[in-house]
Protein backbone atom coordinates (compact mmCIF):
# COMPACT_ATOMS: atom_id res chain seq x y z
CA UNK A 1 0.00 0.00 0.00
CA UNK A 2 3.13 2.55 1.28
CA UNK A 3 4.88 1.80 -2.09
CA UNK A 4 1.84 2.37 -4.61
CA UNK A 5 1.08 5.71 -2.84
CA UNK A 6 4.62 6.65 -2.98
CA UNK A 7 4.53 5.33 -7.13
CA UNK A 8 1.51 7.68 -7.63
CA UNK A 9 2.76 10.26 -5.52
CA UNK A 10 5.93 10.37 -7.62
CA UNK A 11 4.38 10.14 -11.18
CA UNK A 12 2.02 13.18 -9.99
CA UNK A 13 4.68 15.18 -9.06
CA UNK A 14 6.52 14.08 -12.63
CA UNK A 15 3.45 14.60 -14.28
CA UNK A 16 2.91 18.17 -13.13
CA UNK A 17 6.79 19.18 -13.70
CA UNK A 18 6.33 18.26 -17.63
CA UNK A 19 3.20 20.34 -17.26
CA UNK A 20 4.33 23.20 -16.30
CA UNK A 21 6.98 22.60 -18.41
CA UNK A 22 4.84 22.36 -22.13
CA UNK A 23 2.12 24.48 -21.07
CA UNK A 24 2.87 27.53 -23.50
CA UNK A 25 1.52 27.37 -26.57
CA UNK A 26 4.33 29.04 -28.96
CA UNK A 27 3.72 30.49 -32.32
CA UNK A 28 5.10 32.70 -34.90
CA UNK A 29 3.02 35.05 -37.42
CA UNK A 30 3.58 36.88 -40.02
CA UNK A 31 3.16 40.75 -40.53
CA UNK A 32 3.22 43.62 -43.18
CA UNK A 33 2.85 47.60 -42.88
CA UNK A 34 -0.66 48.56 -43.63
CA UNK A 35 -0.98 49.60 -47.57
CA UNK A 36 2.55 47.39 -48.25
CA UNK A 37 0.56 44.13 -48.49
CA UNK A 38 2.99 40.88 -48.99
CA UNK A 39 2.00 37.20 -50.17
CA UNK A 40 3.56 34.60 -48.36
CA UNK A 41 4.61 31.84 -50.50
CA UNK A 42 6.74 29.90 -48.19
CA UNK A 43 7.39 30.08 -44.09
CA UNK A 44 9.34 26.64 -42.56
CA UNK A 45 10.18 26.58 -39.93
CA UNK A 46 12.60 23.68 -38.45
CA UNK A 47 13.89 21.97 -34.95
CA UNK A 48 17.18 20.60 -36.86
CA UNK A 49 17.49 17.00 -36.07
CA UNK A 50 13.60 16.87 -34.94
CA UNK A 51 11.28 18.10 -37.22
CA UNK A 52 10.70 20.46 -40.35
CA UNK A 53 7.07 21.86 -41.35
CA UNK A 54 5.70 24.39 -43.20
CA UNK A 55 2.98 26.85 -41.75
CA UNK A 56 0.53 28.21 -44.99
CA UNK A 57 -0.15 32.06 -44.50
CA UNK A 58 -0.49 33.28 -47.98
CA UNK A 59 -1.62 37.12 -48.31
CA UNK A 60 -0.86 39.43 -45.19
CA UNK A 61 -1.07 42.97 -44.94
CA UNK A 62 -2.26 44.39 -41.28
CA UNK A 63 -0.58 45.06 -39.41
CA UNK A 64 2.73 45.94 -38.63
CA UNK A 65 2.11 48.38 -35.71
CA UNK A 66 -0.93 50.77 -33.90
CA UNK A 67 -3.82 49.44 -32.30
CA UNK A 68 -3.82 45.74 -34.14
CA UNK A 69 -0.32 45.51 -34.78
CA UNK A 70 2.15 43.61 -35.10
CA UNK A 71 0.30 40.74 -35.50
CA UNK A 72 -0.13 37.95 -38.13
CA UNK A 73 -0.99 34.95 -40.04
CA UNK A 74 0.74 31.78 -38.75
CA UNK A 75 0.93 28.55 -36.63
CA UNK A 76 2.32 26.21 -33.42
CA UNK A 77 6.11 26.14 -33.17
CA UNK A 78 5.86 22.78 -31.64
CA UNK A 79 9.03 21.90 -30.86
CA UNK A 80 10.67 25.26 -30.62
CA UNK A 81 12.79 25.90 -34.17
CA UNK A 82 16.08 26.85 -34.35
CA UNK A 83 15.30 28.04 -38.74
CA UNK A 84 13.06 29.51 -40.08
CA UNK A 85 12.68 30.32 -43.84
CA UNK A 86 10.60 32.65 -45.92
CA UNK A 87 10.05 33.29 -49.30
CA UNK A 88 7.24 36.24 -50.20
CA UNK A 89 6.20 38.61 -52.85
CA UNK A 90 5.81 42.37 -52.09
CA UNK A 91 2.91 43.67 -53.84
CA UNK A 92 4.19 47.31 -53.34
CA UNK A 93 7.49 46.60 -55.01
CA UNK A 94 6.53 43.73 -57.24
CA UNK A 95 9.85 41.89 -56.40
CA UNK A 96 10.05 38.35 -54.71
CA UNK A 97 12.06 37.91 -51.49
CA UNK A 98 13.73 35.18 -49.08
CA UNK A 99 15.99 34.94 -46.41
CA UNK A 100 16.91 32.03 -43.49
CA UNK A 101 16.53 33.14 -40.01
CA UNK A 102 18.78 31.63 -37.45
CA UNK A 103 17.11 31.89 -34.20
CA UNK A 104 19.22 32.71 -31.58
CA UNK A 105 20.07 29.69 -29.26
CA UNK A 106 18.90 31.79 -26.13
CA UNK A 107 15.57 33.08 -27.50
CA UNK A 108 12.80 30.30 -25.90
CA UNK A 109 14.96 31.04 -22.99
CA UNK A 110 14.30 35.13 -23.31
CA UNK A 111 10.65 34.65 -24.26
CA UNK A 112 9.86 32.03 -21.07
CA UNK A 113 10.29 35.47 -18.91
CA UNK A 114 6.92 36.67 -17.29
CA UNK A 115 6.32 39.89 -19.32
CA UNK A 116 3.06 42.74 -18.11
CA UNK A 117 0.31 41.32 -20.12
CA UNK A 118 -3.49 42.79 -19.65
CA UNK A 119 -6.41 40.86 -20.07
CA UNK A 120 -9.70 41.80 -21.85
CA UNK A 121 -11.21 42.81 -18.62
CA UNK A 122 -8.08 44.97 -17.75
CA UNK A 123 -6.59 42.85 -15.23
CA UNK A 124 -3.03 42.53 -14.85
CA UNK A 125 -1.11 38.98 -14.88
CA UNK A 126 2.39 38.47 -15.96
CA UNK A 127 2.84 35.56 -19.01
CA UNK A 128 5.61 34.39 -21.00
CA UNK A 129 6.11 36.17 -24.37
CA UNK A 130 4.41 33.06 -26.12
CA UNK A 131 4.31 34.78 -29.78
CA UNK A 132 6.83 35.32 -32.21
CA UNK A 133 5.78 37.97 -35.01
CA UNK A 134 8.15 38.16 -38.02
CA UNK A 135 7.21 42.09 -40.10
CA UNK A 136 8.17 42.04 -43.46
CA UNK A 137 9.24 45.09 -44.67
CA UNK A 138 9.49 46.68 -48.21
CA UNK A 139 12.93 46.36 -49.16
CA UNK A 140 13.38 43.33 -48.23
CA UNK A 141 14.19 43.36 -44.08
CA UNK A 142 11.89 40.64 -41.49
CA UNK A 143 12.10 42.74 -38.44
CA UNK A 144 11.20 39.70 -35.84
CA UNK A 145 9.61 40.93 -32.45
CA UNK A 146 8.33 38.62 -29.47
CA UNK A 147 5.17 39.54 -27.41
CA UNK A 148 2.51 38.09 -25.15
CA UNK A 149 0.35 40.65 -26.67
CA UNK A 150 0.83 43.69 -29.04
CA UNK A 151 0.86 46.18 -26.21
CA UNK A 152 4.64 44.15 -24.64
CA UNK A 153 6.24 43.58 -27.96
CA UNK A 154 9.65 43.62 -28.17
CA UNK A 155 12.17 43.48 -30.93
CA UNK A 156 14.45 40.41 -31.26
CA UNK A 157 16.20 40.75 -34.40
CA UNK A 158 16.68 42.18 -38.07
CA UNK A 159 17.32 40.09 -40.70
CA UNK A 160 17.77 41.08 -44.18
CA UNK A 161 16.26 39.62 -47.82
CA UNK A 162 17.80 38.86 -51.01
CA UNK A 163 15.69 39.90 -53.78
CA UNK A 164 15.04 36.01 -56.21
CA UNK A 165 13.91 35.82 -59.40
CA UNK A 166 9.94 34.63 -59.73
CA UNK A 167 7.39 35.31 -62.12
CA UNK A 168 5.49 38.61 -61.73
CA UNK A 169 2.23 36.82 -63.87
CA UNK A 170 1.58 34.50 -61.02
CA UNK A 171 0.33 37.53 -58.81
CA UNK A 172 -1.08 39.99 -61.60
CA UNK A 173 -5.01 39.79 -60.72
CA UNK A 174 -4.04 39.96 -57.33
CA UNK A 175 -1.87 43.01 -57.95
CA UNK A 176 -4.35 44.79 -59.71
CA UNK A 177 -6.61 44.13 -56.86
CA UNK A 178 -4.22 45.35 -54.56
CA UNK A 179 -4.20 47.99 -57.13
CA UNK A 180 -7.23 49.39 -56.70
CA UNK A 181 -7.59 49.71 -52.71
CA UNK A 182 -3.53 50.82 -52.33
CA UNK A 183 -2.54 52.03 -55.40
CA UNK A 184 -3.33 56.27 -54.55
CA UNK A 185 -1.75 55.69 -51.15
CA UNK A 186 1.39 54.55 -53.13
CA UNK A 187 1.17 57.21 -55.48
CA UNK A 188 1.24 60.05 -52.59
CA UNK A 189 3.78 58.33 -50.21
CA UNK A 190 5.88 56.00 -52.33
CA UNK A 191 7.16 52.84 -50.81
CA UNK A 192 9.91 53.65 -48.33
CA UNK A 193 12.57 51.44 -48.00
CA UNK A 194 14.27 52.46 -45.22
CA UNK A 195 13.24 53.33 -41.38
CA UNK A 196 10.99 50.51 -40.63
Amino acid sequence: MRSTLWLWSALWLAGCASWEKESIYWNAGVAAPTHYDMWVINLHVEKSGERSWRMPVGHTGCCWEGDYGPIGKGGGLDPFPNLIALHWFSFAEQKYYSTLIEVPPDLQERMREPVRHITQRGNVRYEPSSSLVLGLAPGGEVVVWMMSQRTNAVEVMRVPAVEVEGNLDAFRVRTEQYLEKHGAYLEEHGVPLEGW
